[in-house]
């Protein structure tokens, strides 16, 4: 079983991270008169979940529909990484954007975020709009006011981020103790399921990948978490309009592309009025809301993504970026 299958180049570095340029394993060139795609991951899971097995690939259906496809491998950060504070994180985000544009000499892109990723690049589209051709927010938060269990853990009344990112960067497993806090049967059901897939070596293998990529979650820079769960979860400064990065105020309305925000009907982390608040604060000139079923990671990589996730994110890309502008 293969991991990452979608044939890729490493086209820049920037510390810890890599951006991936996609190719088509059927030798289908990306469509004439389109901008390319970027995706981009959250920062605490490894990027492949967008290209995560043969038939569960975001990358691969983006590619075979004629998109020219990018993403932003975050990386696995080091002890060093500790001080990589969020304005930086979120800039990186920007020379990403920027270098696609530089490799592809098209003006604007088409942003896809998932998760924090979702988080960063309205963030970005905030700042840089005029870099931005059409923003997807893939169950990534916005409203922080609306974010359950985690937005409860993190309450300022009995959690202190610093003091969590005094220690270096928050490891994997701290984070994902609280993820399991969220649904604690959960890990029961999914070796319970394991057994009902044994006599079937698809779902086995679809099974195993999830698994592999689940197991090898990456830590969050320290700095950078610090400022996520104080500004964000604490204050609700996005939604507030009260978010700074660089020096600079995030304004949401500033966003005016096309935007199309992406639900799971079961999404315990990023919970659907959470991201859908992208559309009511941003001015997108068009403003869309698709909502799939499934959990917060088993709809974009489970049995149906290829069936609902898929294809309609294909389809709205090739709609929206069909008009590029040249470099001068």
């Amino acid at each position: 079983m293969q991991s990452a299958p979608t044939p890729r180049d490493t086209v820049f570095r920037e510390g810890t991270a890599e951006l991936y340029r996609f190719r088509s394993p059927s030798g289908r060139a990306p469509e004439r008169g389109r901008l390319p795609v970027l995706l981009v991951p959250s920062l605490i899971n490894r990027w492949y979940v967008l290209d995560l097995r043969p038939g569960a690939s975001l990358c691969h259906a983006l590619v075979e529909a004629g998109h020219d496809v990018f993403c932003l491998d975050w990386g696995v950060p080091e002890d060093e990484d500790r001080y990589l504070d969020w304005d930086r994180v979120v800039a990186r985000v920007g020379r990403m954007v920027r270098r696609v544009e530089r490799e592809t000499g098209q003006r604007g892109v088409g942003l896809l975020g998932y998760c924090i990723g979702g988080t960063l690049t309205a963030i970005h589209a905030a700042l840089e709009p005029d870099s931005v051709a059409a923003l997807v927010n893939l169950a990534g938060p916005i409203d922080f006011s609306e974010g359950g269990m985690l937005a409860h853990m993190v309450d300022p009344r009995w959690f202190d981020p610093d003091a969590v990112a005094e220690a270096g960067n928050v490891r994997a497993e701290q984070m994902q103790s609280g993820f399991v806090a969220l649904r604690p049967t959960a890990q029961i059901g999914k070796w319970l399921s394991f057994f009902d897939r044994l006599g079937d070596p698809e779902r086995l293998e679809a099974f195993q990948a999830l698994e592999e990529w689940a197991s090898a979650n990456i830590p969050f820079p320290g700095a950078a978490y610090a400022k996520y769960i104080r500004d964000l979860y604490q204050k609700n400064a996005l939604a507030k309009g009260q978010h700074f990065v660089g020096g600079r105020r995030v304004d949401l309305a500033n966003i005016r592309c096309p935007v199309l925000t992406v639900v799971t009907d079961r999404d315990v982390i990023c919970p659907p009025p959470a991201a859908q608040a992208l559309n009511d604060l941003s001015s997108a000139c068009e403003k869309g809301l698709l909502v799939i079923p499934g959990g917060h990671v088993g709809a974009v990589v489970g049995a149906t993504a290829s069936r609902e996730l898929y294809p309609k994110l294909a389809e709205w890309f090739s709609r929206v970026l069909a008009a590029p502008r040249t470099q001068n």
